[in-house]
């Protein structure tokens, strides 16, 4: 499901006044899946033990003690574009591994996870699209 473009600023304070946890994901520059990676445990401040692939970014999106936030988090991934341009089987296994991770918090009940992805503004500002799971999880390669 898709929601209706939003301002990036006043989507992340709405989050904060409402207790969430507000993260942002810049993928400006980003060309790499290890540079992806590499974004993803800054952003997202995952453990040492993240191995920079799929299922382990996946776990960590599913780790109670990296998204503990009762009221919830919301991810806002910027300058996304690029990467998904370059590459594309990359980009569509991120999304999926995103939409999951939303899915499990959803579906368990606890702190959901929101992951919204920004888009330019004419203007050159940023607006956000959301990203919501749907339907069953596809199988990701592993690695």
């Amino acid at each position: 499901m898709t929601l209706e473009p939003q301002p990036l600023a006043p989507a992340l304070a709405a989050a904060r006044r409402a207790g969430r946890t507000a993260l942002r994901l810049d993928l400006e520059g980003v060309r790499t899946k290890a540079e992806l990676m590499r974004r993803c445990a800054d952003a997202l401040r995952l453990p040492q033990w993240f191995g920079g692939n799929w299922d382990a970014l996946a776990d960590a999106l599913k780790d109670q003690e990296q998204l503990p936030d009762a009221a919830g988090t919301l991810l806002a991934v910027t300058s996304w574009r690029g990467y998904a341009a370059a590459r594309p089987e990359d980009w569509e296994t991120f999304t999926e591994v995103l939409e999951e991770a939303a899915a499990f918090w959803r579906e368990s009940g606890t702190a959901p996870l929101e992951v919204l992805l920004a888009e330019p503004e004419p203007g050159g500002g940023a607006h956000l699209r959301g990203r919501h799971a749907s339907g069953a999880p596809r199988e990701r390669p592993h690695g």
